[in-house]
């Protein structure tokens, strides 16, 4: 939003490259031909739909040249989401990582020519045959990837499908969500800000009471002491180097019967969110929108799922009052609303459609509600008579069973004994019976191929399937019944992205769409178009992908992220 053009490169064989300067203001540098003028020229070519353009991560790319009115078009080939598409768990993406990767070339390093710390250069004071070097071996580099990477892609069908029709078409869609923005109520984050140091002191003094003794709270050491050593609570899990463990999933076990590990989880999670979104949110509004504008990374997470950045719109606890209340500060501007369309169940939809499960199937096809039809089946009870107890039970089965949790992780999720939680777990697959098959037989592919793939054809990786470490096995298999499931979710969203901005671009309704966060995508609609906005969305989103069960969108509309209802 703020970085200036100093400079283009262009490659268009492998070793001829062109470095043209139009920004570099050092002391004594040459006279260079006007930014302004040159992209005037470059305009017919930078939208020419006919000529492909070739680059590294080009969405940053595509939202530079938006601030200078050129959009970007043409077939567009990014190798970053190459690489990403070919083998998401390979490592690291970067151009960097992939130059050594695939082209055994070390690349030259902005901080080898810039430097780094205090008397860091900007490129712009960097002089020009310096810069020429540099930009010459970005260009060079990422020209020489794709005739790498592009190949291996047109080798497997439905790799190359994915990259076409999912993952290039999203690259402008992301750049204009990230451009539009959220705003802010800056009002609410500093009175949160205030009663959160309030509250983290509070929690201090109760739990040194406790205790009987001050401790630093974010210490892992000395919690290890305070709750094993001194208060005798027990041990439930150790980290691979053999110490005691005190990771969110150990402090709300023992938050059941203790009220210690119940302070400290309240602590923590009020923590983070003072550090990592109140405390930076304030700093973190544009000075010209009055924004805030997330970064959004397609080629993070293993499974397909897109990620955020500064701020991270994905972990903000929403499962927590304090969570829920910190999205009352992300704002509709006058005379709007925001509107958030949240796809119903959609990994359990999925598994239906995956599994072939007639139980499954059957419950979706009809319209019943998954969680209580499961209850019904678990318990033996007609569906009138699932209580809400009995329905959240099933809703942990049923979410537990697809992340491939285990009896004992079952157990502790309900609060049952081990051979309690087997029994519900062996109810369930004789209830869906297919569900269990589906695990099987996706236990056995990926054995045998060394990966899973989504229903579009995304592929995961295992390279652990084969591990002689049970541990790591195990794991292995979790991610492989998961992964399609996760993955498949991953990609109808990303398709209904696409699908709604197209709507958009055509249309040009008083419709921005701001946010995506994991099943849920959050749009600001002017006040007058509410009604029928949210009847296209929704259409849209439906109509996405076809399963053999109806993908269902739930939509609720508020004045902030936090207080919106059906």
């Amino acid at each position: 939003l703020t970085a200036k053009i100093v400079g283009l490169c262009f490659a268009i064989r492998p070793g001829k490259t062109a470095y043209l300067p139009v920004g570099h203001n050092y002391f004594n540098a040459p006279n260079q031909l006007d930014c302004m003028q040159v992209l005037a020229f470059l305009k017919s070519v930078f939208e020419d739909t006919t000529i492909a353009k070739i680059g590294h991560n080009l969405k940053w790319n595509y939202s530079i040249l938006k601030r200078y009115n050129i959009n970007l078009a043409g077939i567009i080939f990014d190798t970053m989401l190459e690489s990403y598409v070919l083998d998401s768990t390979s490592g690291k993406h970067d151009m960097d990582s992939l130059a050594n990767r695939y082209l055994k070339h070390t690349t030259v390093r902005l901080d080898q020519i810039a430097g780094t710390g205090r008397n860091q250069l900007t490129f712009n004071q960097i002089p020009i045959k310096q810069a020429a070097l540099y930009a010459a071996s970005c260009a060079d580099v990422t020209l020489r990837l794709h005739h790498k990477l592009w190949p291996r892609l047109e080798q497997v069908p439905d790799l190359k499908k994915v990259f076409q029709e999912i993952e290039a078409p999203l690259v402008p869609v992301l750049s204009r969500i990230e451009s539009t923005g959220v705003m802010i109520d800056e009002n609410i984050l500093a009175t949160y800000s205030i009663a959160f140091a309030k509250r983290l002191c509070d929690l201090e003094v109760a739990a040194y009471e406790l205790a009987k003794e001050p401790f630093n709270l974010s210490s892992t050491k000395q919690l290890q002491v305070i709750l094993y050593d001194k208060h005798k609570l027990p041990v439930l899990k150790k980290t691979p180097s053999g110490a005691r463990s005190t990771n969110e999933e150990v402090l709300v076990a023992l938050a059941r019967n203790y009220r210690l590990p119940r302070l400290i989880l309240e602590y923590r999670c009020l923590a983070k969110l003072k550090s990592t979104y109140i405390n930076k949110l304030l700093l973190m509004i544009n000075k010209q929108s009055k924004r805030i504008h997330t970064s959004y990374h397609q080629a993070i997470t293993t499974t397909g799922r897109l990620s955020s950045s500064d701020p991270n719109l994905q972990n903000i606890p929403v499962r927590y009052e304090v969570g829920r209340g910190l999205r009352q500060a992300f704002i509709a501007p006058q005379d709007c609303y925001l509107v958030v369309a949240d796809y119903s169940q959609i990994e359990l939809r999925i598994l239906a459609h995956i599994s072939r499960d007639p139980g499954l199937l059957n419950a979706f096809s009809v319209g019943k509600d998954i969680h209580s039809a499961t209850a019904a089946e678990l318990f033996n009870i007609s569906l009138e008579n699932v209580t809400k107890d009995q329905r959240r039970r099933a809703k942990t089965i049923n979410f537990g069973l697809i992340y491939g949790m285990s009896a004992f992780g079952l157990a502790r999720q309900l609060s049952v004994s081990c051979s309690e939680a087997d029994k519900y777990i062996k109810c369930y697959f004789a209830r869906y019976p297919y569900v269990l098959k589906y695990m099987e037989r996706t236990r056995q592919q990926a054995s045998k191929q060394g990966y899973v793939s989504t229903i579009d054809g995304r592929r995961l990786y295992l390279p652990e399937i084969h591990s002689r470490n049970d541990i790591c096995k195990k794991s292995a298999e979790r991610a492989a019944i998961n992964a399609p499931m996760q993955g498949t979710a991953a990609d109808i969203i990303k398709r209904a992205m696409i699908a709604i901005d197209e709507w958009l671009q055509k249309e040009a309704p008083p419709v921005g769409m701001i946010m995506q966060v994991h099943d849920e995508l959050v749009f600001e609609v002017q006040r007058n178009v509410v009604k029928k906005a949210t009847t296209k969305i929704t259409a849209l989103m439906e109509s996405c992908f076809t399963l053999d069960v109806p993908l269902e969108v739930d939509v609720r509309i508020g004045k902030n992220w936090d207080k919106v209802s059906k």
